[in-house]
């Protein structure tokens, strides 16, 4: 292929110098490792304005490009996937039917490589990053063997009609309970591999929000959680309830449990703050069940959670691609695997 009393309050301010409000944004990711192999991925949507979501089947060999000019990066999609995009530009969340599952969340200090057209690395589009994940690979180890090459570079631009500079991490997981974590900081890509690895939000970077959590490790969640909607505080919060809740193979208690986490760590729907414009209502979460290969969606202004078996999804190489449209806040109600309709593909964001 082209390719984280007095004492109490001590601690929130240095936590507000340290962040400050300006930098404060907005998602939230965690997976949660249950009992004989029940592994899921959470993950909530925030944004400051309505980010319509449609959710796709994208089958095995469909043949893409990195839609950076012509040293873009080329392939054709090894593994189907079904995938939720933001504005049908790009895929901000999904799994493949090996149980792999791509989160992009927002990370204001991202810094991407300089990409030259001419050069001897490959591009890819932001909008795509998830994507060529969920397309090429199986496992996480996988990704991360092939990631850590730098044989590509991920390119960004602004969000169309928008003066917002697009700035990235992503995350993986797989059916193992293995985790990485994407930054591109200074220029550079970092990644964070390992089981442990399992909680990600936004600002500051990934190392700092470990640091930040080892200190409220210290101190019993049961007493005492950071409350505020800010991503180090979430991060905290979804750290601890990820851990407490219980460690079952019943896959009815372990979705309740993990979509329990995830709203905690939402955003209540029509927060506004003046003072601090990145902190943004969560629009959709998503569960990702790796073990039986299920998908739940969540939209905050619709009444019901569905679900979508990917048993029951044709990834065969040839087949349709097919859309559930949920733009436009459709209720839908249990498995509806059976509603998708055939579709003309969305078209991914390039340069």
């Amino acid at each position: 292929m082209k390719k984280a009393s007095l004492i109490f309050l001590s601690v929130g301010l240095v936590i507000l110098m340290a962040f400050p409000p300006a930098e404060i944004n907005a998602c939230t990711r965690v997976v949660y490792h249950g009992s004989n192999n029940n592994v899921m991925t959470a993950r909530s949507m925030d944004w400051k304005t309505e980010i319509p979501a449609n959710l796709w089947v994208l089958p095995r060999g469909i043949e893409r490009n990195g839609l950076v000019g012509s040293n873009s990066v080329e392939w054709t999609a090894k593994y189907g996937s079904l995938v939720t995009t933001s504005w049908d530009i790009a895929t901000s969340d999904g799994m493949n039917e090996k149980g792999l599952v791509a989160n992009l969340l927002w990370l204001a200090e991202s810094k991407y490589p300089d990409f030259d057209p001419n050069g001897t690395k490959s591009g890819l589009a932001a909008s795509l990053w998830a994507q060529y994940a969920l397309d090429n690979f199986q496992t996480v180890a996988e990704a991360v063997a092939h990631f850590q090459n730098n044989e590509i570079v991920v390119v960004t631009t602004f969000i169309p009609g928008t003066d917002i500079y697009t700035t990235l991490h992503m995350s993986l997981s797989d059916a193992t309970g293995d985790n990485a974590i994407f930054e591109y900081i200074d220029g550079k890509l970092v990644i964070h591999h390992g089981k442990a690895y399992n909680v990600m939000t936004n600002s500051p970077t990934f190392d700092q929000q470990l640091a930040l959590n080892t200190y409220w490790k210290s101190i019993p969640g049961s007493i005492m959680l950071p409350g505020t909607n800010r991503a180090a505080d979430r991060f905290v919060r979804a750290s601890y309830y990820i851990d407490a809740i219980p460690k079952t193979d019943n896959t009815r208690v372990a979705v309740a449990s993990v979509f329990s986490v995830i709203r905690n760590c939402s955003v209540p729907y029509g927060i506004s703050t003046p003072n601090e414009p990145n902190i943004s209502s969560t629009r959709w979460r998503t569960v990702s069940d790796h073990k039986n290969f299920v998908y739940y969606f969540e939209n905050a202004l619709t009444p019901n959670t569905f679900w979508i078996d990917l048993n029951k999804v044709d990834f065969g190489a040839g087949s349709s691609v097919q859309k559930l449209a949920a733009d436009e806040f459709q209720t839908y109600s249990g498995e509806t695997s059976a509603l998708f309709v055939n579709a003309k593909p969305f078209e991914f964001q390039g340069l």
